[in-house]
């Protein structure tokens, strides 16, 4: 039992750290995209295109988050 629980938590700090590292990326993205708009390297429209798409994997990946810590709290 005492191997399984071992197991568990570190699947779960795995996959928070997981969760964390690809929205830390989706954040930078954000941030580079603006950076883009702003300097001129990349058409607005499109900029804003990507950042909205960004913005929406960022609220599926806290949706999954939020899904995952209630499930393993149980």
């Amino acid at each position: 039992i005492g191997v399984l629980m071992t197991m568990s938590f570190t699947l779960n700090k795995v996959t928070n750290y997981e969760l964390e590292s690809a929205k830390d990326d989706l954040y930078d993205y954000i941030e580079w995209m603006q950076q883009d708009i702003e300097s001129g390297k990349i058409d607005p429209e499109i900029g804003e295109l990507y950042i909205e798409n960004f913005e929406s994997t960022l609220k599926k990946l806290n949706s999954v988050e939020r899904d995952f810590i209630h499930l393993t709290q149980k």
